[in-house]
């Protein structure tokens, strides 16, 4: 921008700070501008400062210092402990005991002076006799009448602060030794500067008058606006970002993932986080020996440890499927199935648990629900892994029910979702058949984002379910990471509110 432009656009009080800067020769600090420019407040210089600063018309210098002040004055007026005891042993002849001493300065005090004339070889103490001795050295007879450096710096301090530039280094270093007694401070010194442009502007002549910044009722109720002088505005000029309120990233494709669902004709549902062995494993055919169970898998409670099994019928058709294969045509397990075993209580592994226990407690068609909710595995935290995430899960019950259509499904779910390639292959998991795993298409590759499969006869039958149940369950941090282009996984818990901030709205 040239001089004309800036000068239209400038306010009352960046006109006001330019003519004091020209009458104080183009340079000076806020306080003379202040007092030149006849303002109200120093922050009213600040701020007009700050963007003539963004539209190149001054310049501001800025430099920090640090300075030190007396945090304790009594030292100022008792002085330090070791010229007390200094003239106190001085007196004596140049030796003292230490009793004496004490009993003179007070124990607390005379230790504190033992010390001092020791660290600056004032006195060396004596231990070889009776009682301690104290004498004075040949620096401590020339100190006897002479201020020592940080004697007189404490004194300079008594009058103001010093800063650090100004002060004797080692004599600073010993004040600074002494608890309490100094306290420093960042001083930031400014200078306002006319720069090129705002020379320019200035000799073009700078008239200070009132202007109307921004339109009110009641400058249109009165007619004042008919006589008013209005600013002029440049929307090029800096302003600071204004971030609307939203929702969590994570929230956001929540909700989404929740929208396409119920559209898809789907109920939600979700259940405690606190289960028994049973409806998380031993209801889905998972044997009891089997590795998801371990502790490095799975994270076990102290208390409550166990949770009592309530449907008896269940149970006992469960413990048969496991057995024998129960009525469902299977060999099962050949193992002594454990109800102790299948009483331990757990924090769920997966949400297979919430729709495994709808079932139980809706075994007729249809049925058409789904969940997103947090799951528990003992996992390293790394960028692909957390002990604590979500997952997408869900099932259809009809009659008729096909594989063909959970492919169908599955495919129609992630269209929606804004992935244009879907694949499904092969892939096993103990609780159905067939089963298959989902891919998508994503910046070149394809990306594994969870599983399905029909609910093996072994899973349905004790439940008493006639027709087939088509399951699934679908990583939804992988999804989300997806959808934000993130590498790792733990950004998406993480409080970085530019992050959020910057977040489009979608």
């Amino acid at each position: 921008m040239n001089a004309t432009e800036v000068l239209e656009g400038l306010s009352h009080s960046e006109k006001k700070v330019l003519v004091a800067l020209h009458k104080l020769e183009g340079r000076a600090s806020p306080e003379k501008v202040f007092e030149a420019g006849d303002f109200q407040q120093l922050v009213e210089v600040m701020n007009a400062s700050s963007w003539l600063q963004s539209k190149g018309a001054v310049e501001i210098d800025e430099s920090a210092r640090k300075a030190y002040a007396l945090r304790d004055r009594s030292l100022l007026e008792k002085g330090v402990p070791e010229r007390r005891a200094l003239v106190l042993i001085g007196e004596k002849g140049g030796s003292l005991g230490v009793k004496d001493l004490e009993a003179a300065m007070g124990k607390e005090e005379s230790s504190m002076a033992i010390g001092w004339l020791m660290k600056k070889r004032l006195a060396r103490l004596d231990k070889s006799g009776a009682e301690p001795m104290l004498h004075l050295s040949e620096e401590g007879r020339n100190g006897l009448g002479v201020e020592m450096p940080d004697e007189a710096l404490l004194k300079r301090m008594g009058d103001g602060d010093i800063f650090e530039d100004q002060a004797d280094k080692a004599a600073l270093e010993l004040l600074k030794a002494r608890k309490g007694v100094l306290q420093d401070k960042l001083v930031v010194s400014r200078v306002l500067r006319l720069s090129r442009l705002g020379q320019e502007i200035v000799a073009q002549g700078v008239e200070i008058t009132d202007e109307v910044a921004q339109l009110t009722p009641e400058l249109l109720q009165t007619g004042k606006w008919k006589g008013a002088s209005f600013r002029k505005y440049d929307i090029r000029t800096f302003a600071p970002c204004q971030y609307p309120s939203k929702k969590h990233p994570i929230t956001r494709i929540a909700d989404e993932v929740r929208r396409i669902f119920i559209e898809m004709g789907f109920n939600e549902i979700d259940d405690e986080y606190v289960q028994p062995a049973f409806w998380n494993m031993d209801a889905l055919f998972t044997p009891q020996d089997h590795p998801a169970r371990d502790l490095q898998d799975t994270f076990y409670l102290k208390n409550p440890c166990r949770l009592p099994l309530d449907d008896e019928d269940i149970v006992q058709k469960v413990k048969a499927v496991h057995e024998n294969g129960g009525d469902t045509g299977s060999l099962g397990w050949r193992y002594a199935w454990s109800r102790e075993e299948a009483e331990r209580a757990l924090l769920r592994t997966h949400t297979t648990v919430n729709t495994i226990r709808y079932l139980a407690k809706h075994p007729d068609p249809p049925a058409k629900v789904f969940c997103i909710s947090r799951i528990f595995r003992n996992e390293s935290i790394d960028m692909t892994h957390l002990p604590e995430f979500q997952q997408i899960e869900g099932i259809i019950m009809e009659e008729g029910a096909s594989f063909d259509m959970l492919v169908s499904t599955l495919k129609d779910f992630y269209h929606r979702m804004g992935f244009d390639k879907v694949r499904v292959r092969p892939g096993p998991f103990p609780y159905t058949e067939p089963s298959l795993e989902v891919d998508i298409y994503y910046n070149g590759s394809w990306m594994e984002l969870g599983g399905a499969g029909v609910f093996r006869p072994e899973v349905t039958g004790p439940l008493g379910i006639k027709h087939p149940v088509l399951a699934w369950g679908l990583g939804f941090e992988r999804l989300a990471m997806l959808k934000w282009n993130l590498k790792d996984i733990r950004e998406l818990y993480v409080t970085d509110l530019d992050m959020l901030r910057q977040s489009p709205i979608f």
